[in-house]
């Protein structure tokens, strides 16, 4: 290391070391700020939860609630069928996904793993939907829908969710990169290619599949647009849906919807906390940047 005459070894590291630490300040600093910017929504909505109507339009405004009190989640839950929604709410998001995760698993074995005629068209041809808009298609899934007589059903929720491209992406993106001579191993032991897509691809896609997961049961959890078009009947209603229950033409009960819509949060809240480190796993794994 060439120094210059009066300066040291000790005084370039330093002078170099300086820039670096201005430079992770100043990252360090964005994104503090990008996380205020993220949480605070959720902080405002858990706290109006707290909050009595008048106190959460009062001005000015509070952060905290001044007496928290827990009589809008009580009355969200003795005065509404709230439990009917979140049983229904779970029951479409955890359907969607276990049958989404079975579709895209096995699509992406057969497209990563097996050669017939026209399968790069086919694949081109299926990842080309997914940079169509999703309410372009709200017309045709509405008629298709209609044609199955699955309106106003917890049905016209699941089927039209039940396979995905982004799935079957994936999941071929990661079962490409699992040696050939696992299943040719199995195969001379006898093993048919279920067998092998069963007890061989799946036990080792476990990132991949996880992260699809999360992302299928949080997009179907949150879906508004789609009950609204498709669901009449009080007791159908999802959770997202729901949140309009406490609404009416002429006031808003702003307390009971962020009491409600805090407790729809909770489920999110707990997959993403203990499923988190898996979507950077399948990420880096399947080499998707």
């Amino acid at each position: 290391m060439t120094v210059e005459p009066g300066r040291t070894i000790e005084t370039e590291r330093q002078t170099t070391r300086q820039p670096r630490r201005i430079g992770r300040i100043v990252l360090y600093a964005a994104l503090t700020v990008a996380a205020v910017l993220f949480v605070m929504p959720f902080v405002l909505m858990v706290s109006n939860s707290l909050k009595t109507a008048q106190e959460i339009i009062q001005i000015p405004p509070t952060l905290l609630p001044e007496h928290p009190t827990l009589q809008n989640f009580a009355f969200v839950l003795q005065n509404s069928p709230y439990l009917v929604w979140y049983r229904n709410s779970l029951l479409v998001a955890c359907t969607v996904t276990a049958v989404t995760l079975f579709t895209s698993s096995i699509a992406g074995y057969i497209f990563a793993k097996f050669s017939f005629p026209g399968k790069n068209v086919i694949f081109v041809v299926m990842l080309s939907t997914m940079m169509i808009p999703a309410p372009v298609m709200l017309i045709p899934n509405y008629l298709v829908i209609d044609f199955l007589h699955l309106l106003n059903t917890l049905w016209a929720l699941i089927v039209g969710s039940m396979v995905s491209a982004f799935g079957i992406f994936l999941m071929r993106q990661f079962i490409a990169a699992i040696p050939d001579d696992l299943m040719d191993a199995a195969r001379l032991d006898g093993a048919g290619e279920f067998t092998i897509y069963w007890r061989v691809v799946l036990p080792l896609t476990g990132p991949a599949l996880a992260a699809l997961g999360i992302f299928t049961f949080l997009g179907s959890w949150n879906d508004y647009l789609w009950p609204l078009i498709v669901i009449n009947d009080q007791d159908k209603m999802v959770v997202p849906l729901a949140l309009t229950y406490f609404n009416s033409q002429h006031s808003q009960r702003s307390d009971l919807v962020m009491a409600a819509a805090t407790m729809a949060v909770v489920p999110v809240f707990i997959v993403f906390l203990i499923f988190q480190r898996r979507i950077v796993n399948a990420f880096v794994l399947t080499g998707i940047k």
